[in-house]
């Protein structure tokens, strides 16, 4: 019965320009677009997961589909690939993330001060700003999740 309703949850794959890199994104629930989305429906906080090594998000979608239904479908869930760790497939549209003004040049993006800059990137172009975050990392993912709370206190977290 539960593998069933876990079925029903939208999945939606997209592949972003984040820092000049291919970057996959699987978003689990309605919300594809919560920076142009100014309806009363976007929800208020956004669980975001960072994969651990090899950085394959798929390997995360049982994990956001049960998280998803945990929350009562209230709260998008988002699994990031890493830089470089995975490419589009031919035909597949790549969408340009806007540039984060405050952004460095990353000189190394697939090492890992890199891979923590591509996430902040992305945070700070696709989630608005007053939306809350709770960020989970599995392994080296924990690793970067650290490391984007020291780097960016002014990430809004539930508190």
């Amino acid at each position: 019965m539960d593998s069933e309703i876990k079925e029903e949850i939208p999945v939606h794959e997209e592949f972003i320009l984040c820092c000049g890199v291919e970057t996959q994104v699987l978003k689990c629930g309605p919300w594809t677009d919560l920076i142009n989305n100014q309806s009363g429906t976007r929800p208020k906080l956004l669980i975001f997961i960072i994969p651990g090594n090899p950085g394959f998000s798929a390997m995360y979608v049982p994990f956001a589909k049960a998280l998803y239904s945990a929350t009562k479908r209230r709260f998008p869930v988002w699994i990031i690939s890493h830089a470089g760790h995975a490419l589009a497939p031919r035909g597949k549209k790549i969408l340009k993330s806007s540039e984060d003004p405050n952004a460095e040049e990353i000189k190394d993006i697939y090492g890992v001060r890199g891979q923590v800059e591509h996430k902040l990137a992305f945070l700070r172009t696709q989630v608005p700003k007053e939306m809350k975050l709770v960020v989970i990392g599995h392994s080296i993912g924990s690793y970067f999740s650290l490391e984007i709370l020291k780097h960016a206190p002014e990430l809004p977290n539930p508190g």
